[in-house]
């Protein structure tokens, strides 16, 4: 063998043993994060009158500092959440689905688009028509930016998006995260031609004086979504409460060996319960609560299970991809999907799924706290709090 030939030889093997015995592959895309991983609340607690957002980050273990990277590397994509939902890539063409929140995310249309040409869902650009962004009133004039809500806008757009891509989508911006600054935020919405909006924001109790504040949601004809909030059983509030929504629950969603190739159960922490407050409305049949009952339906929640999300303000050194939960991330899938399935305008608020339980997953196992009347908070075959009646199964329940 000649020098050169051992020369090249030695070359090609030292590299294939550098790159398997040093060089770390990043884990399959859609994986979970790290197991001894932990997640934090992105926002804190909020005066009376005044909602918080309901998104929870994955953060590093034994940490407080959100679990970061460079690049897309856990969390479930688009695709996932469209073979676990089983829901069409294409769909959802002259819907507009309104992203209402608090603060200005002064990265909302560049992150956006990152998220999406991550996935090849194409742009959604303001000069394409796709995206516009408005302060609560609809003028141009935006809110101060805010570092936690910018982190629940980049998670509700990017779900919007995963959801449906084909829609145009509509970020509201309120001037504060009052009640009344978010509701005359979802006038907004509905005044500029929004078919869907999605409130990833809400109390962990609900207010004696709530049912003042429902006149803000009452659009006959669009379809209204609402987190039913991140603290367990008896721990909901306003808007979900509110009888003119479609209250989103939490589950935990992971791949499995079932012929649908995924299973659910109940998020632990996911809202549910029975309002003290609000009517019952005439869909709701179940005899335990004889008042409105929190969730309709739910979508994944669990942030051990959650969702990629793009967003670069506030982060540092390029590690813009995270891991979100909550129901902050359910709301917004269901308002895809509404938006998927095209008939709102036909539907009274959120009674459509209790006429079409067939089109939905039915997740019967998981729990989210404690109570008297089981089904308030633990799920179960048919109608439950924590889950509603299911999860999407396709848009026939939507």
């Amino acid at each position: 063998m000649s020098a050169r030939l051992f020369r090249a030889l030695c070359a090609v093997v030292c590299l294939s043993v550098c790159l398997s015995g040093t060089a770390q592959a990043d884990p399959p895309h859609g994986s979970p994060p790290p197991a001894k991983s932990g997640h934090k609340k992105v926002c804190g607690a909020a005066p009376a009158n005044h909602a918080r957002c309901f998104a929870q980050v994955v953060t590093e273990e034994n940490s407080a500092k959100p679990l970061a990277t460079t690049s897309y590397q856990y969390g479930y994509s688009p695709s996932d959440l469209r073979a676990a939902y089983l829901l069409p890539s294409t769909g959802g063409t002259g819907h507009t689905i309104a992203i209402v929140d608090a603060y200005d995310d002064p990265r909302a249309e560049a992150d956006l688009n990152a998220y999406r040409s991550r996935f090849g869902l194409g742009s959604c650009t303001t000069s394409g028509g796709c995206f516009r962004k408005v302060n609560g009133t609809g003028g141009t004039s935006l809110p101060s930016p805010d570092v936690n809500w910018s982190q629940e806008i980049s998670l509700d757009l990017d779900m919007a998006s995963a959801i449906c891509p084909q829609c145009k989508i509509l970020l509201v911006e309120a001037s504060s995260p009052s009640f009344s600054a978010f509701g005359a935020a979802v006038n907004t919405a509905v005044r500029l031609g929004a078919t869907e909006v999605s409130n990833s924001y809400g109390t962990n109790q609900e207010p004696s004086n709530e049912t003042s504040y429902d006149a803000y949601y009452n659009h006959p004809g669009v379809m209204i979504t609402a987190s039913a909030g991140d603290s367990g059983y008896d721990q909901f509030g306003f808007p979900a409460a509110s009888r003119y929504v479609t209250a989103v629950g939490g589950t935990r969603l992971y791949r499995s060996s079932a012929s649908r190739g995924w299973s659910e159960s109940a998020w632990s922490l996911g809202g549910s319960g029975c309002s003290r407050y609000e009517p019952k409305p005439s869909w709701q049949t179940d005899t335990g609560c004889t008042k409105r009952m929190v969730a309709d339906v739910a979508a994944v929640a669990d942030p051990s299970t959650g969702v990629a999300v793009y967003d670069s303000y506030g982060s540092s050194g390029g590690a813009n991809w995270f891991v979100v939960g909550g129901t902050s991330a359910s709301a917004p899938i269901v308002a895809g999907v509404y938006a998927l399935a095209g008939n709102g305008k036909s539907l009274t608020y959120g009674s459509l799924p209790y006429s079409h339980r067939s089109s939905l997953y039915d997740p019967t196992s998981g729990h989210n706290g404690s109570c008297s009347t089981a089904y308030f908070c633990t799920a179960r075959s048919g109608y439950d709090g924590p889950t509603g009646l299911g999860t999407p199964k396709g848009t026939g329940a939507f």
